[in-house]
């Protein structure tokens, strides 16, 4: 569905990198596997870290790439755990895939909180109304469009946000041209699905619901984005969205609507742990001492073991030792 290239364009609009590495060219910052980089697909989990600006505020924020293919899903479930949020991605001919299913219910297992992106919207047969619908019989998925495209197929260059009602536009190099109105002929169609995304949220929040049957004018852009957060965290609601990552189209929208509705770690319950040598399970909080939970091992080309590992509190430094309570052995960092 396109979660690597997608990825390489979000390291390249937030400015972590320069260049936009290609799949098809085995030059992803992503895929750095020899068999990844031959075949076009993420085998094992890739993690980075980028920064966004969005209303002025830096946010930081850890990806990891997951593999789509369904030979790797055990690498999908290890990463599953240590997400607090997730950009679900689909191809906008091919819809909800037997893959889609698997992760989906995954991921429902951990509760994580979910954003899809309909992406490929550039492509000869693209629909995204049917994914919506898709998402909705295949996957029980309570989602609300956030946004409409103004033309689907090879013609793909503008989308409807339904928040703010006005069109963005993208150039060739897909920096975003000014907002401008929505063409007569496209406006009745977006006010249809503006009022299931207002009704959406007026049936899970009770100030909402007052102010949608009192006085609908009165609703802000601000309050429609603070509600749908409440519902994303509560898992309730999954704002989709759309694109085509190949063509650097949608990825801003994108990287504001991950700052907007996904978690951040403090909007989360605290993880639980086990005590060592014991049944007792605690609250993990951000200053407990130590504790980590490794998602993914990896061999550099010197052959040496590196642990990609999710910190939930306390401060690592090289040198110290930390309990490894699978083995009950001290590892040294």
């Amino acid at each position: 569905a396109g979660k690597t290239t997608l990825t390489e364009r979000i390291l390249y609009f937030t400015g972590k990198t320069h260049k936009i590495g290609e799949t098809h060219d085995g030059n992803s910052q992503m895929d750095t596997g020899k068999l990844e980089a031959e075949k076009g697909i993420t085998i094992s989990s890739a993690a980075t870290q980028t920064n966004w600006n969005y209303q002025t505020e830096d946010y930081t924020m850890n990806i990891i790439d997951t593999p789509g293919h369904v030979d790797f899903t055990i690498e999908v479930e290890r990463s599953l755990r240590v997400l607090d949020g997730m950009v679900f991605l689909f191809d906008s001919v091919a819809g909800v895939e037997p893959q889609s299913e698997t992760v989906w219910q995954q991921a429902k297992r951990y509760g994580v909180p979910a954003i899809g992106f309909v992406n490929k919207m550039d492509r000869m047969g693209a629909d995204f109304l049917k994914v919506l619908k898709q998402m909705q019989s295949r996957l029980k998925a309570n989602v609300v469009a956030l946004q409409l495209p103004l033309e689907e197929g090879e013609n793909f260059n503008s989308l409807i946000d339904l928040i703010s009602m006005k069109v963005i536009l993208w150039d060739d190099e897909g920096q975003v041209l000014a907002a401008q109105e929505i063409p007569p002929e496209h406006l009745e169609t977006a006010q249809v699905h503006r009022g299931l995304l207002l009704e959406k949220l007026a049936g899970e929040d009770e100030a909402f619901m007052e102010m949608y049957f009192e006085n609908e004018q009165a609703i802000t852009e601000e309050f429609i984005i603070s509600t749908l957060r409440k519902a994303v965290l509560n898992n309730a609601i999954v704002p989709v969205l759309l694109g085509a990552a190949y063509k650097n189209k949608g990825i801003q929208p994108l990287l504001d609507a991950v700052c907007q509705y996904l978690p951040a770690p403090t909007d989360k319950a605290a993880p639980k742990g086990l005590v060592p040598n014991s049944e007792e399970t605690i609250d993990i909080q951000t200053d407990s001492p130590f504790a980590a939970l490794a998602f993914k091992i990896a061999l550099d080309e010197r052959n040496r073991q590196l642990t990609f590992f999710r910190v939930y509190s306390g401060n690592l430094k090289t040198g110290e030792s930390v309990l490894n309570p699978r083995t009950g052995k001290k590892v040294r960092i």
